[in-house]
């Protein structure tokens, strides 16, 4: 059964979805549609592209990811498809693909122009619709569009290393439900720079720049905070930490935290989105 797959930022209290999901259905009623979200922060493609790079490779191959954030046609940005890792994904060529597209070229990539075959008063979703339904249905990316070579690439707030690699400087993407906070400082990256060196993240609050205690350890998961010890896993509730997620990205987390009780990593570090997280690499 083909697959097309829901990101927007539309949430779930107006008729935008269910009103998306009617017309995919209306198109392909054979379909099979998965939410990823419907909670990504207005018009933030960054927290998009986070979401996407960590959930597509649950999928299928040949799946359809349709992306409905940020997604107006206008004169600086595009509608696009492109085929990427056996996937395929549509949406305004805002960047929103940049963190994908940086680890693996993509196999083609058209400008979608099929808007004018569409009625006079078709809005983008219905653009997406009817794209989204005739790749499940096994169509070909050159019937919706002409070939290009090019996508735009998020420029800012990329990860990188100080020119005497002693620090790799990243930026926060996302935050999750728990307050957990994710960098963009990739597992591969830390790797290649670390080369087995001692390190340290620093602490800074952002919001007042107090300093805390560093982080000394990226866990491989976060109960591994406790198991280093004979102390009771209860010990550590509250304690910061930083493990590489499931994604592949650094993130810091307080261990057994609660955002509606205690707090999280973003609230009691005080640490928001697209602050800089450093790790600090010693001799």
């Amino acid at each position: 059964m083909s697959i097309i797959t829901l990101t927007t930022d539309y949430g779930l209290k107006d008729h935008f979805v269910g009103a998306l999901k009617g017309k995919l259905l209306s198109e392909y009623s054979e379909v099979q549609i998965v939410d990823i979200s419907h909670d990504i922060d207005p018009f933030n493609t960054l927290e998009a592209s986070y979401i996407l790079g960590a959930s597509y490779k649950s999928f299928p191959k040949g799946s359809v990811h349709l992306i409905g954030v940020d997604s107006e046609r206008n004169k600086e940005n595009q509608h696009i498809a492109i085929l990427w890792n056996d996937h395929y994904f549509i949406c305004a060529d805002n960047g929103i693909l940049g963190m994908l597209t940086q680890k693996i070229v993509p196999q083609k990539i058209v400008s979608i122009n099929i808007h004018d075959r569409l009625e006079v008063d078709a809005t983008d979703l219905d653009v997406f619709v009817k794209v989204a339904c005739h790749l499940a249905k096994g169509g070909s990316l050159n019937v919706i569009g002409k070939e290009i070579n090019e996508i735009k690439h998020v420029t800012e707030l990329q990860a990188s290393v100080s020119a005497d690699k002693k620090t790799i400087k990243g930026y926060v993407v996302y935050i999750d439900h728990f307050g957990n906070v994710v960098t963009n400082i990739s597992k591969q990256f830390f790797l290649d720079v670390a080369k087995g060196r001692p390190y340290e993240i620093p602490m800074i609050q952002r919001r007042n720049q107090k300093k805390s205690s560093p982080i000394k350890n990226i866990w491989p998961k976060y109960s591994d905070i406790a198991n280093a010890s004979s102390y009771n896993i209860k010990n550590y509730e509250g304690d910061k930490l930083a493990i590489f997620n499931e994604a592949g990205f650094l993130e810091i987390a307080i261990f057994r935290s609660n955002p509606m009780s205690v707090g999280s990593a973003s609230s009691l570090l005080g640490i928001g989105f697209r602050d800089v997280i450093t790790i600090e690499f010693g001799e």
